[in-house]
């Protein structure tokens, strides 16, 4: 099927793709806003390789859902998909610095040694208990509840601790059946539960004073330039398309 895509706010097509059931639920809770999209030159919107060993060397495209709306700078996806090679979800979703919210972000990611998957609201103010407080204790509830039912995925790297929350859910499933009922039963209804409640922290937070804006648009900037240069797709992503387009994703693209 020929599907040329001609803006960010455009779904991508992405036929077997893992992941396309939480897109959905994404765009869909979006929904009652009033979407635009977000700016994205077309060299960035789909792209297509060729990966993997070379006895099963398959097909794989990169593709990025992006819009923006009230209170919200940047909502994007990224959708990675390639038989043999790995399927991936990336969402962040970027709160305008004009209202105190954290990030949203969303990693699923499938690799051939298994699934590794994280949900998080992220702080850019972490010691701010303004920043932190009110969205902590409504947050963490919901995290004892989905990451009691879930192995622990293991430490994270100490350079990372101030852009996570105590909320932070993460784990690694095996392929198979016991990870795909996990990942239906589990990580499916957890992330409608995260997004729920960004969704509601969305619709009541106001916009704050300038001296403040300014604040949090620092703490994004610091979190925007940690996650552009520790991306952990970085090194897929390079085999796939090349340093060059890689680099220019990130930077531009990714965590501009």
């Amino acid at each position: 099927m020929s599907f040329i895509r001609q803006s960010s706010l455009d779904p991508p097509y992405m036929p077997n793709w893992r992941w396309q059931v939480f897109l959905d639920k994404t765009i869909e809770a979006f929904s009652e806003f009033q979407l635009e999209p977000y700016p994205i030159d077309l060299e960035f919107l789909d792209k297509e390789g060729v990966a993997g060993p070379k006895a099963r060397r398959s097909n794989v495209k990169t593709s990025i859902w992006a819009c923006q709306t009230f209170k919200i700078s940047k909502l994007r996806a990224v959708c990675v998909n390639g038989e043999n090679v790995g399927s991936v979800l990336n969402l962040v979703i970027k709160p305008a610095h004009n209202f105190d919210l954290p990030f949203f972000g969303a990693d699923f990611v499938t690799l051939p040694g298994g699934h590794l998957l994280a949900l998080d609201l992220q702080p850019v103010l972490k010691n701010d208990r303004a920043h932190t407080e009110s969205v902590w204790k409504r947050l963490v509830p919901i995290h004892q509840k989905w990451q009691s039912k879930l192995p622990f995925g293991g430490a994270i790297p100490v350079s990372a601790e101030p852009f996570f929350s105590p909320g932070f859910l993460w784990t690694r499933l095996p392929l198979g059946e016991v990870g795909e009922k996990i990942i239906d039963d589990i990580i499916q209804p957890a992330f409608e539960d995260y997004l729920s409640l960004y969704l509601d922290l969305v619709h009541e937070a106001d916009e704050v004073l300038e001296d403040r804006s300014r604040l949090i648009y620092k703490g994004q900037r610091n979190y925007l330039s940690y996650r552009a240069e520790n991306d952990p797709a970085r090194g897929m992503l390079t085999r796939f398309y090349g340093n060059e387009w890689t680099e220019k994703y990130i930077h531009q693209v990714l965590f501009d």
